[in-house]
Order: structure tokens, then C-alpha cells, then sequence
């Protein structure tokens, strides 16, 4: 009882804390939380529909930060401002971590508490989550396929097309590489970017130099590290979202029509860095 005596007099003392605020922004106004706690509109009456939505919601929030640091560290490897692209990195690295966990929560819905509201989603799935699509691209893993997904949504499928066409975080990585002076095949930088990159000899010989010497060539060695780290936690997410899937509807259809876990396995193959995985074997 002291103790909280004691807790209410120190609040009691916040003598300047405000709380006029008919002529001031407050934190729920400069966070539109009015607009952001109401979005959620469950289907059915089921308890767990909310949890499904909001992790889902979170995750195209954290999804929407990942595409604004990539951006940004794809403009400052391009503008050689390395140094800013890893701070950016290690931010996306972070983020992932939060997306990771996310799995664990919903992982907390049942086989039988998501069938009774699994038919009222329809055909809508994650498998349509454009900001998902565009880390991909921005990755470098361009799959022309799947924008036909969103050729009713004009918008939607401009930002994709722009994202699709555009040099991935890798390609520019292969532009530095070949600025600092390391020989590089010519007709990467020539390359349709629209077509998912496959590997290059040169680039992993130069790889394996930058490792080798990483003193000279500090920045880009810190940079595939950092880039190592993302396609790592990328994985790592793609795995839980593939056994939280396994783990409520087993080996279903998913509500878009993909394979579900199947799909969800295959991709699991892809790396998009290959040079960087593979160097490791042979150094």
C-alpha cells in the first residue's frame, strides 16, 4: 500500500502534463487510430475472426516499413551511400524479426475454430498481398504470373509493374561491385529486370574476392552480409508461414487456389542471392 501511495504521489506531481486539447493534435489524432482500431470488420460471429484479421493487418503494416527502408537502400547503393543502406538493413532485419513472431500468435487458432469462419472468406488469401509481391520484386524474384492477380485494380497494378520492371536490391549491389572496381560480366547491367536473376560466375568469383579481402573492400563486404540477413530472415518467415498453415488446415487448397502448404514449400527452393549461399561452400 506505501508503495503505491508512493506511485500516486509522483503522478500527482506531473503538474504539466496536458490535458486541454481543443486546439491541439493528440496521439490518437496524429495516428488516425479512430480509422485504424475500425478497419477490422469481421464475417462472423467467431471469436478468433478478429485475431486472424489484426495479424494480418500488422503484417501489411510492417510489410508497407519493409518497402520503405528497401527503397531507400536501393537509392543509397545507387548513390554509393552504402553506409546508410546498411543502417536501413539492419532496420528491415528487425522488422522481419517482428513479422516472425506474428506466426507464433496466430499459430494459437485451432484447425476448429478456423474451419467455422474459413468458407466466408471466399477466394481472398494472402496469396494476394501485393506489398508481399513487391518485396519479392524488390528482392529480385520476379514472377510475371502473378500480376495478372491484380489487373482489376489500376493502381495496385501500376506500383506493381514499376516495382517488376525496375533493378532489384541485388542488381544494384552487382552495379556497386562492379564501381569499386571488381570485374563483372558486362551484359548484367544490360539484363531485362523484369527476368529473375539466375547467377553469374563473375559475380560470385567477385563475391568471393570482396570476401577474401574484406578489408579493401569493407562496405560491400558488410553490405552481402546484411543482404545474407534478409534473405535468411525472409526464409525463416516463409517456414513459419508454411508450418502455421500446415499446422491449421493441413494440406487444404488455399482460399486463393494455390497448393497451399505445397506452394508454400516450393518456394522455400528460391534464393535470391545465390552467389552469397554459394561462396560459402567453397571458401
Amino acid at each position: 500500500m506505501e508503495e503505491e501511495l508512493t506511485t500516486n504521489e509522483r503522478l500527482n506531481k506531473e503538474t504539466d502534463i496536458y490535458t486541454d486539447f481543443k486546439k491541439d493534435m493528440t496521439y490518437g489524432d496524429y495516428l488516425h487510430l479512430d480509422t485504424l482500431l475500425s478497419s477490422q470488420h469481421p464475417l462472423s460471429d467467431h471469436h478468433d475472426e478478429t485475431l486472424f484479421i489484426i495479424i494480418h493487418q500488422v503484417s501489411e503494416l510492417w510489410m508497407k516499413l519493409i518497402l520503405h527502408e528497401v527503397k531507400a537502400a536501393i537509392h543509397s547503393i545507387q548513390h554509393q551511400d552504402i553506409p546508410y543502406a546498411l543502417k536501413v538493413l539492419a532496420r528491415v532485419n528487425n522488422i522481419q524479426n517482428q513479422m516472425i513472431q506474428g506466426w507464433d500468435v496466430l499459430s494459437t487458432l485451432t484447425p476448429k475454430e478456423y474451419i467455422e469462419f474459413r468458407d466466408l472468406l471466399g477466394k481472398s488469401s494472402g496469396f494476394q498481398s501485393y506489398q508481399y509481391r513487391m518485396f519479392e520484386f524488390a528482392l529480385g524474384y520476379k514472377t510475371p504470373h502473378i500480376l495478372s492477380i491484380y489487373k482489376e485494380e489500376k493502381d495496385v497494378h501500376e506500383q506493381l509493374e514499376q516495382v517488376f520492371h525496375a533493378p532489384s536490391i541485388y542488381d544494384v549491389t552487382i552495379q556497386a561491385m562492379k564501381d569499386a572496381g571488381l570485374d563483372i560480366n558486362e551484359e548484367l547491367y544490360t539484363r531485362d529486370f523484369s527476368k529473375t536473376y539466375a547467377g553469374d560466375d563473375s559475380v560470385k568469383a567477385a563475391w568471393k574476392h570482396v570476401y577474401l579481402n574484406s578489408d579493401t573492400y569493407w562496405e560491400l563486404y558488410e553490405l552481402a552480409e546484411k543482404l545474407v540477413d534478409v534473405e535468411d530472415k525472409f526464409q525463416q518467415w516463409r517456414f513459419r508461414h508454411m508450418k502455421t498453415v500446415e499446422r491449421i488446415i493441413g494440406f487444404k487448397k488455399g482460399t486463393g487456389g494455390s497448393s497451399g502448404v505445397k506452394y508454400l514449400k516450393n518456394v522455400l527452393e528460391h534464393s535470391f542471392f545465390p552467389e552469397l549461399w554459394e561462396l560459402r561452400t567453397e571458401m
